[in-house]
């Protein structure tokens, strides 16, 4: 579903064409490319769902013009956004309408990755089970699950910003707000994947979960 939370003081402006732009994006964009560009498939698909404005999934694009990316959102302003942002990437497919806590959006292990950023504190428990249930269910044998955002440690909330930023998203539905980063991991552990998780810029994290290859290949 669709929440229309307030994550930043002001909402972002489209321009003429629709563009829109976050300055969290523009923040952490470098800072994923460098985690992501060493570890992401040598070919294939590469899915990203909640692509929100489209700045994150044009970057990727442009640095590998050897995959074929699939950006996402339920939001038709966003949809018009990703795909104003990706236009003169070849290599992108237009925005699909996704809505990643219903259930039966996989095509079974189509996609050699499947990447989420900042969007597991914006859903609530069950979106999140139905999410990580379907990912497993469309990555191709060693597929790349990619999970971007704000956690919990330990079920604590380890700085004064998240805290705050916690306390906003609940107070405005008490659903969503930080998932634990230990529950993550368990759960991608159960789903067959093998986990890593690196730290990153202002207390976020990288959680990434590999499906199994296929022997021989």
């Amino acid at each position: 579903m669709i929440r229309r939370l307030r994550t930043t003081p002001t909402e972002p402006v489209a321009d003429a064409e629709g563009r829109l732009s976050a300055p969290a994006a523009l923040r952490n964009r470098d800072a994923i490319l460098d985690v992501l560009l060493p570890r992401m498939p040598r070919r294939g698909d590469v899915l990203e769902l909640a692509s929100g404005t489209g700045e994150h999934i044009a970057a990727l694009a442009a640095h590998r013009p050897d995959l074929d990316f699939h950006p996402s959102d339920p939001d038709p302003s966003r949809r018009t956004s990703i795909d104003a942002h990706c236009r003169g990437l070849p290599n992108v497919a237009p925005a699909g309408d996704i809505d990643v806590g219903e259930p039966g959006w996989a095509i079974e292990k189509a996609a050699d990755m499947v990447l989420v950023v900042n969007l597991l504190h914006l859903i609530s428990d069950a979106e999140l089970s139905v999410l990580l249930d379907e990912a497993s269910r469309a990555l191709a044998p060693g597929g790349l699950l990619a999970i971007y955002g704000p956690f919990l440690r330990g079920g604590l909330l380890t700085s004064e910003g998240d805290r705050s930023f916690d306390a906003s998203l609940r107070a405005q539905d008490p659903a969503v707000g930080y998932k634990d980063v230990d529950m993550l991991r368990t759960v991608l552990q159960v789903l067959e994947l093998a986990v890593e998780v690196v730290e990153m810029p202002a207390n976020n994290l990288m959680v990434l979960g590999r499906a199994k290859a296929v022997a021989g290949l």
